[in-house]
């Protein structure tokens, strides 16, 4: 069994002033002050857009990325309905390939981050908890693989065997949605009510798209 840290990627490339530009001209259209767009009008008036809350406008463009998570956190993702998704099917991925190393994969859980072999020895109560907490979801898991592996090795399809994978269980998700419902998406995922191994992922992918898109996200903090 592999352990991994969730992330991801952008699946093209992001040109956050042609992005700007693009969303100025379709909203000057709206008034007819095309004439009034120059080099430096896009994010005043990507700006503007924003605070009067005229998003659809913002609708004209879209952006891909590439999400490695568990599966328990893209059941929450898959929510959004504005959006495309393309994910990782545990009907036709058998995992005892060699493709996939002949092992599941499981993505940490944030609330283990840190925690190592080294300091296995922490003595204060909130480490040893932890530690313990950590042994029982590792050794959960790989009786569950074990599991997957036995019931495909007595004839199971891959689909079948699935039903005894856990949330832990890695998938890769390609997700498409326009500016609106990234704005949407982060508003409710990288809050502090979110789940935490999904806050996790949220915010860092916001801070992400804040370097890549100026002004557009620049209000969402938490």
């Amino acid at each position: 069994m592999r352990i991994v840290e969730q992330s991801w990627q952008f699946e093209e490339d992001v040109n956050g002033a042609a992005i700007l530009r693009k969303i100025e001209m379709a909203g000057r259209t709206c008034y007819k002050s095309e004439d009034r767009i120059t080099e430096e009008s896009a994010s005043k008036f990507v700006a503007g857009v924003i605070k009067s809350g005229h998003h659809s406008v913002i609708e004209h463009h879209n952006i891909t990325v590439k999400i490695i998570t568990d599966r328990g956190v893209t059941h929450e993702i898959v929510r959004h309905r504005i959006a495309s998704y393309s994910q990782e099917s545990t009907r036709y991925c058998n995992y005892s390939h060699d493709k996939f190393g002949n092992e599941i994969t499981v993505v940490l859980p944030v609330w283990f981050k840190g925690l190592t072999e080294d300091n296995l020895n922490r003595t204060d109560e909130e480490g040893r908890k932890r530690h313990v907490q950590y042994a029982m979801w590792k050794a959960s898991c790989e009786q569950i693989e074990k599991a997957y592996f036995e019931l495909l090795d007595a004839g199971q399809s891959p689909q079948e065997a699935r039903a005894v994978l856990p949330n832990s269980l890695k998938t890769e998700l390609v997700m498409t949605a326009n500016l609106r419902e990234w704005r949407h998406f982060f508003n409710l995922r990288a809050s502090k009510r979110s789940h935490p191994q999904l806050r996790d992922l949220a915010t860092d992918m916001l801070d992400g798209f804040r370097k890549k898109v100026p002004v557009l996200f620049d209000d969402i903090q938490f």
